[in-house]
């Protein structure tokens, strides 16, 4: 578990970002949101935006590795994407430049990934897949929703549809 000054620390800082947002975009009030330390795999962070609601998500495994750095650059990172969402939508791009100017206005180095050492959350089994011009792996996920009709994935290269490979092929 993680210790409550450290949880309080990454609060602060998020109240102290969004200060800054809020003056330089000139809210009246600050937005709502929640904040969470569920997030497992590679990610450090995580923002997700659902029918207006803001939830950041952040993974222990870098943040006991360096709490300093994690506090300034993930928390950092996570809460721009937040100002993002709530001062542009949904429709830019996630690193975009708003991304990198809300970045810009925290201080901070507009970085994209974290170099922390952690473990993916699970391995997803690869399924082999063929178009006219190339071979190509689709994880389990993507391979399911094939099989149960939902999708169909085409080569972006020659635009042909996906095929199955078997081994009997």
């Amino acid at each position: 578990m993680i210790e409550t000054r450290r949880i309080s620390l990454v609060y602060q800082r998020i109240g102290e970002l969004l200060a800054v947002a809020a003056a330089r975009f000139r809210w009246k009030v600050l937005p709502a949101l929640e904040v969470g330390f569920d997030l497992t795999g590679r990610a450090a962070g995580q923002m997700q935006a659902r029918n207006g609601q803001v939830r950041l998500r952040f993974n222990v495994v870098p943040m006991r590795q360096d709490f300093d750095r994690f506090l300034k650059e993930v928390v950092g990172h996570e809460v721009a994407h937040a100002v993002v969402f709530w001062q542009y939508g949904s429709r830019v791009k996630p690193h975009g430049p708003e991304w990198r100017a809300v970045m810009a206005l925290f201080g901070l180095e507009p970085r994209r990934c974290h170099d922390y050492a952690v473990e993916p959350a699970r391995r997803l089994k690869r399924y082999r897949y063929r178009c006219a011009c190339r071979e190509h792996e689709l994880t389990a996920i993507r391979h399911h929703r094939v099989q149960r009709g939902e999708r169909e994935y085409r080569c972006r290269h020659c635009g042909r549809k996906l095929i199955r490979v078997t081994d009997d092929s």
